[in-house]
């Protein structure tokens, strides 16, 4: 049987509402899971494994998994970031553009780039860039070519910007399909389309990511559950094990900063 995961030292996570970036270290197995993110990891020394569906582990010196992708992970004790990109972005859409399989494992070559600016923005803070162009830096080195056409359905693009501005997160499916003046069926068989997962799912996500913002704001489980309008803090964790394989506790271990969103928005 597997360790369960767990960190080395001290994490770091630069938070913002749809992703997020950690720096860390850490052993042992995550369990399998998906979540509506592309999860990129690049290490800045060693290795790290992750499993797909096929049952089989693979490893190398970076990763990128694509959005709702069930898999597992390993860090073998590997100083790495992983962040998470909105697939619907700008940058998510030109990376996704790139990606032949469902899990990416990243040879040395496009990841010296990144790997250096990341070691020098870990170690020599002062002598690096500026988080937020940290982020775009790393996230366009495995982006190869030109930046796709956007070809979002601009009804949901108009979803998406009510979604990402509201401050309560209880949007119902009819209400979507209106602001998309569309039937609640015609609504959510586009939305599924468009997105890759179903309408209530991608609220659940966005839910999470609020969560995991206001978890790093130093609230408790049960204050966040109820800032990202969570039923409740079961349902919070329940969710959070089906989306990172974590439980939201594992987000009290580490330091935080809430950034802006490096990412355009999409639409």
């Amino acid at each position: 049987m597997s360790a369960p995961f767990q960190y080395l030292g001290v994490p770091h996570w630069y938070l913002w509402e749809g992703g997020f970036l950690l720096i860390g270290s850490g052993t042992g197995v995550v369990p399998p899971h998906a979540h509506h993110a592309i999860q990129i990891v690049i290490t800045m020394d060693g290795r790290v494994a992750v499993c797909g569906s096929d049952g089989a582990w693979h490893d190398g010196p970076g990763l990128v998994v694509r959005p709702d992708v069930v898999h597992s992970f390993n860090p073998q004790g590997a100083r790495a970031a992983m962040f998470f990109v909105d697939p619907e972005s700008t940058e998510g859409a030109w990376l996704q553009s790139s990606l032949a399989e469902d899990i990416t494992i990243v040879p040395e070559a496009p990841l010296a780039a990144p790997a250096e600016a990341l070691r020098t923005f870990s170690e020599r803070p002062l002598e690096g860039m500026e988080v937020g162009a940290l982020i775009r830096h790393c996230v366009q080195a495995l982006s190869p070519g030109a930046p796709p056409a956007r070809q979002m359905d601009p009804r949901v693009s108009r979803v998406l910007q009510e979604i990402r501005g509201a401050d309560e997160l209880r949007i119902s499916l009819e209400d979507a399909a209106s602001l998309a003046f569309l039937s609640p069926d015609r609504f959510a068989h586009l939305f599924k389309e468009q997105m890759g997962l179903p309408f209530r799912k991608y609220v659940l996500w966005r839910k999470m990511t609020r969560a995991m913002v206001a978890i790093g704001g130093d609230r408790t489980i049960a204050d966040a559950a109820h800032a990202a309008d969570f039923s409740d803090a079961a349902h919070l964790t329940r969710t959070f094990y089906q989306m990172l394989g974590i439980a939201p506790s594992a987000l009290m271990r580490g330091r935080f900063a809430e950034i802006p969103s490096p990412f355009s928005a999409a639409g």
